[in-house]
């Protein structure tokens, strides 16, 4: 089966306080974009990839698949306002393929096992997401009045059981038609989760557990875990 990865990294990484990119922030030397695809290239299910970065870096994108010599990218796209936009112009460029594997551009530990587990899944479920139990209590809210969202109105609704709560995590991996199904028919522009999509039509999406290292670099804590696991 053919299986196309496709990795938005369009996002500008406000949250991470820094002036660059957040895909092309440095880490342990190198861009932390590099760090996603030298796995995902690695990765022998997957046949081509395909790059999404914001339309002003472009240049610096491609620039940076010849320099690391990544021949898995069969192309270096513009995304969009959105996830969803970036996602969804990735799949225009999908044509022949079976499996659909996206993953974060900025999330760079990724395991090679958990790849394999996830198009196994795939295969047979049709759709599949890497996630990981919560560890945390977490609360269920309903603003206090007129809609306000400031936290001032905030109060607890209930407490959800733990057991049943699980952290969605990339790569989540799909056949073709499935997603790109979901990617037309679901109204879901503000959606971050491609699987949420696929929910929508009514499809099971299979979890495969995923792993507490496999953290997205979102903020300057991140990136400061980030940098451990690199010297390990």
């Amino acid at each position: 089966m053919k299986t196309i990865c496709i990795v938005p990294s369009a996002g500008k990484g406000r949250r991470l306080k820094v002036k660059e990119t957040k895909p092309f922030v440095m880490l342990g030397g190198h861009p932390l974009l590099s760090h996603t695809l030298k796995a995902l290239e690695a990765s022998a299910p997957i046949d081509e990839i395909i790059v999404v970065v914001s339309r002003d870096k472009l240049k610096a994108g491609r620039e940076l698949i010849k320099k690391y010599e990544f021949n898995k990218v069969r192309a270096v796209i513009s995304g969009g306002k959105r996830r969803f936009d970036s996602v969804r112009n990735a799949l225009r460029k999908v044509k022949d393929a079976d499996l659909v594997l996206i993953h974060d551009g900025v999330r760079p530990f990724i395991s090679q096992d958990l790849i394999k587990k996830l198009l196994r899944a795939a295969k047979r479920f049709g759709a599949a997401v890497s996630a990981i139990p919560s560890r945390q209590t977490l609360k269920f809210i309903k603003e206090n009045y007129r809609g306000q969202t400031s936290i001032d109105n905030f109060f607890i609704v209930n407490t959800p059981k733990r057991k049943f709560l699980w952290e969605a995590q990339t790569p989540q991996v799909f056949k073709k038609q499935l997603i790109v199904k979901a990617y037309k028919k679901v109204k879901g522009r503000n959606a971050t989760d491609d699987s949420s999509l696929v929910e929508k039509l009514g499809h099971r999406v299979k979890i495969v557990k995923g792993s507490f290292r496999n953290i997205k670099i979102t903020t300057p804590e991140d990136l400061e875990l980030a940098k451990i696991f690199v010297k390990k």
